[in-house]
C-alpha cells in the first residue's frame, strides 16, 4: 500500500468523523452544555450578579468541560483539517521526495530532499493518477519523478532526455537527439563521496538547458545485454551505444551519472500516466547542509 492511498483513507476516514461531530456529536454536546450551565447559573446566580470571580472561572471550566471533544474525536475529526491540507497540497501542488541513489550525480546527492511539481504536467487525480487537466508535458532537460514502469509502487527520478517522436542515440557518451550532438564542454576529474570512485564530470548542453553529468571513463559506453530488462522494440544496441525511437506518450529518462544509473537504456520508455511531477528544488540534506535551492 502506497502513501497516498494511506492518506487518502485518512483524509476520508477523519472526514467521516469531523462531519459527524459537526451534525450530531457537537450538537448534543452543546445541548447537555447548555442545560448544565442554566442549572448552574439558577444555583449560583446572587455570585454571578456580584461578578464573584471564582465562580466565573468555575462556569468557564464547566462550559470549557461540556463542549470539549472525546479523545476519540480529537484524534479523528480534530486531525481533520490538517491531514485534508495535507492532501490537497501533495496531490495537487507539491510533494517531498527523497534521493535515495546517486543515479543523479553531481546534479542531486544521495539523502537530498527535493519538492516536485505536481501540477506542471496536467492535474492527476489522487491514489489512481488519472490526468484530469492537461497542464503541459515534460520537455528534454526536465529532472522528472515517475512510478518505475517494472514497479509502479517505487518512485524514480530521471532527467527527460527525448520526448515523443525524437530519435535518441547514445555514442561513446555522447548524446544525439534528432541526429544533433548535445554538446559537451569543461572535462574535469570528481570525486563521488559515496563510492571514492574518480569520475569525469562535464558539462551537458541539452537544448537550451546546462547542466552537469558524470561519465565513468573505466566503463564502456555499451549496454550489457544482461542487464536489460525490457527490449524495446523501436531501440537497437550495439558496441558503442544505442538508438531508439520514442513512441507517442512515452519519454526517454537518463541519470546525469550516467555510467551508474539504471534508467530507460535498461527498463525501456517512461509512459506518460507514470509521470508524478518535476524536480524543481531541494529544501534539506541533513548531511550537508549548504544543499538548498534550485538545480538544473
Amino acid at each position: 500500500m502506497n502513501f497516498a492511498l494511506i492518506l487518502f483513507i485518512l483524509t476520508v476516514a477523519t472526514g467521516l468523523f469531523w462531519i459527524a461531530d459537526r451534525r450530531r456529536f457537537a450538537p448534543e454536546r452543546a445541548r447537555r452544555a447548555q442545560a448544565a450551565l442554566a442549572r448552574f447559573d439558577a444555583e449560583n446566580r446572587d455570585a454571578l450578579e456580584r461578578g464573584d470571580s471564582a465562580v466565573r472561572e468555575t462556569r468557564e471550566a464547566l462550559e470549557a468541560e461540556l463542549t470539549r471533544q472525546p479523545w476519540w474525536l480529537e484524534y479523528t475529526a480534530g486531525l481533520f483539517p490538517v491531514i485534508l491540507i495535507v492532501f490537497l497540497l501533495r496531490s495537487f501542488l507539491f510533494e517531498p521526495f527523497r534521493i535515495p541513489s546517486g543515479s543523479m550525480l553531481p546534479t542531486l546527492h544521495i539523502g537530498d530532499f527535493i519538492l516536485v511539481n505536481k501540477f506542471d504536467y496536467g492535474v492527476r487525480l489522487p491514489v489512481l493518477n488519472w490526468k484530469v487537466i492537461p497542464t503541459g508535458s515534460p520537455e528534454r532537460g526536465d529532472v522528472v519523478v515517475f512510478r518505475y514502469p517494472m514497479d509502479t509502487s517505487v518512485d524514480f527520478i530521471k532527467r527527460i532526455v527525448a520526448v515523443p517522436g525524437d530519435t535518441i542515440e547514445y555514442r561513446d557518451k555522447v548524446l544525439y537527439v534528432n541526429g544533433v550532438e548535445q554538446k559537451q564542454t569543461n572535462p574535469r576529474d570528481w570525486v563521488d563521496e559515496n563510492t571514492l570512485i574518480t569520475l569525469n564530470e562535464r558539462d551537458e548542453a541539452l537544448d537550451d538547458v546546462n547542466h552537469l553529468i558524470a561519465v565513468d571513463p573505466r566503463r564502456p559506453s555499451w549496454v550489457p545485454p544482461q542487464g536489460i530488462l525490457k527490449k524495446e522494440p523501436s531501440c537497437s544496441y550495439n558496441e558503442r551505444g544505442f538508438i531508439c525511437k520514442v513512441p507517442p506518450g512515452h519519454y526517454f529518462g537518463l541519470g546525469d551519472n550516467r555510467d551508474n544509473s539504471e534508467d530507460s537504456r535498461y527498463w525501456g520508455f517512461i509512459p506518460d500516466e507514470n509521470l508524478v511531477g518535476k524536480a524543481i528544488f531541494i529544501w534539506a540534506n541533513f548531511s550537508d547542509m549548504t544543499r538548498i535551492g534550485s538545480f538544473r
